[in-house]
């Protein structure tokens, strides 16, 4: 049996990323930065999280400003989602496919960028979703999900059932932009989430 993660991670790799991971959700990465290669290379090795934060400026390859062939600023949401990897492939050097499984969140206390690139940060995870069970006037919301259940194929029967995993899977679906996606993804209610997820499903089916 693994042990517990710390509630508190010191020195954690971050992946800023323009786009949201939710926890139990799926990433898949191509690794091609010299400033991610060894950071990946190493949590594959230790079996060790890094963090994926959302940007809020910046891109998610490194970019040369013209005026001083220094780099583009980079920032990014203070709350974010550990990923844990489970496969690697290297198909050449230089060149790394990682898919990765989403595990709890965290926010960061404080971030800072070594020489090379990478940002580290000190992170306290978050408490992980209470199992709430899905009311009856949300059940449409698990219909609808239920009708692309192949996404999920090692989804667990009870996975169904909880607001928190179906909120989750239904905020990466539906269509929203980065920032409301961030601060679903950031609400610590799994019911309020889910029932936020349900008024905007029941909008675009009215469409």
């Amino acid at each position: 049996m693994s042990s517990p993660e710390p509630d508190l991670i010191t020195d954690l790799p971050l992946f800023p990323l323009g786009s949201v991971l939710f926890p139990g959700g799926d990433l898949a990465l191509q690794i091609f930065e010299v400033r991610y290669l060894d950071m990946v290379t190493r949590a594959w090795k230790t079996g060790q999280p890094f963090g994926v934060v959302g940007l809020t400026r910046g891109s998610e390859v490194r970019q040369r400003t013209s005026q001083d062939e220094g780099f583009a600023a980079e920032q990014f949401h203070s709350v974010g989602t550990l990923a844990h990897i489970e496969e690697l492939e290297r198909p050449q050097p230089g060149l790394i496919f990682i898919r990765c499984k989403a595990g709890r969140r965290f926010s960061l206390s404080e971030s800072r960028q070594l020489t090379h690139g990478l940002w580290v940060g000190q992170a306290t995870l978050l408490k992980p979703d209470p199992v709430v069970p899905v009311p009856p006037d949300l059940l449409p919301v698990q219909q609808a999900l239920r009708s692309v259940a192949d996404r999920w194929p090692q989804a667990k029967p009870q996975d169904w059932d909880d607001a928190g995993w179906l909120s989750n899977r239904c905020a990466e679906l539906l269509p929203m932009p980065l920032a409301t996606k961030q601060q679903m993804m950031a609400l610590d209610n799994p019911l309020l989430r889910l029932e936020l997820m349900g008024d905007l499903l029941e909008v675009l089916q009215k469409k």
